[in-house]
């Protein structure tokens, strides 16, 4: 049975960090394009990063570009996503989804997940 398991978040002070996982199990972690995306209150789904199988390739949004690092640890089936200098606007439920495809299609680009994980909350907040 295919699971994913987020953790890591919880209420922070603007300026501070977070480290989010994701514990994958059911299928090959390691050969899987994995994905974090977030939803604020109100909001729609938004994309926040993608990294590759191996690990040594990452997308970011440019809403966390330069303020996050995705990572992942095959051997212990766990993705990563390492958060600093956290905003307000970054309060949103984080989630963990393992990446079935991309493509683009008019004039833009989608992506489809075929796994998701139950999210955890981020809060930032003063």
């Amino acid at each position: 049975q295919v699971q994913l398991v987020e953790s890591g978040g919880g209420l922070v002070q603007p300026g501070g960090s977070l480290r989010l996982s994701c514990a994958a199990s059911g299928f090959t972690f390691s050969s899987s394009v994995m994905t974090w995306v977030r939803q604020a209150p109100g909001k729609g789904l938004e994309w926040v990063s993608d990294i590759n199988s191996g690990g040594g390739m990452t997308w970011y949004a440019d809403s966390v570009k330069g303020r996050s690092t995705i990572s992942r640890d095959n051997a212990k089936n766990t993705l990563y996503l390492q958060m600093n200098s956290l905003k307000p606007e970054d309060t949103a439920v984080y989630y963990c989804a393992k990446k079935l495809e991309g493509f683009y299609s008019g004039s833009y680009y989608f992506e489809v997940y075929d796994y998701w994980g139950q999210g955890t909350q981020v809060t930032v907040s003063s």
